[in-house]
């Protein structure tokens, strides 16, 4: 089975329209790219929410060992974790609700995939969120 992600436009939109960005996986290194693009969408005005059972602290903000310790609403939970932990990323952003579900570029699971759609989300996979930022600004 294919999986089909949303077109630019419809990225931008989506990006247009989001403010709260979880991100599973963000490392305190800031050599780390999950660091750097997220300090990258923090600057741009989006609230960063990390995610790392290891961290305290990062980009500033108080660090949270799962999706589910997020108080409030999460518009994307973007995953820097490897395409064999995305299924059980996608399962715990079931139970919390958010938005869209977005894996970084060169992250792809089709059982994560067909998961969420069958279940009506929007499913974002092997695209970076701040080269999208980029482009469809």
């Amino acid at each position: 089975m294919a999986i089909n992600i949303p077109t630019r436009e419809e990225i931008g939109k989506i990006l247009k329209d989001s403010k709260r960005i979880a991100v599973v996986g963000l490392s305190e290194n800031p050599e780390k790219t999950s660091h750097m693009v997220s300090k990258a969408m923090q600057d741009a005005g989006y609230e960063i929410i990390p995610v790392n059972p290891t961290a305290d602290e990062v980009l500033g903000v108080k660090a949270v060992k799962s999706l589910k310790e997020i108080e409030g609403h999460v518009d994307i939970v973007n995953v820097f974790r490897r395409s064999e932990h995305l299924f059980d990323v996608a399962k715990e952003f079931a139970e919390i609700d958010a938005d869209v579900y977005w894996a970084q570029l060169g992250l792809v699971n089709e059982e994560a995939y067909h998961f969420l759609k069958e279940k009506g989300y929007t499913v974002i996979m092997d695209r970076c969120i701040k080269v999208e930022h980029a482009l469809t600004k």
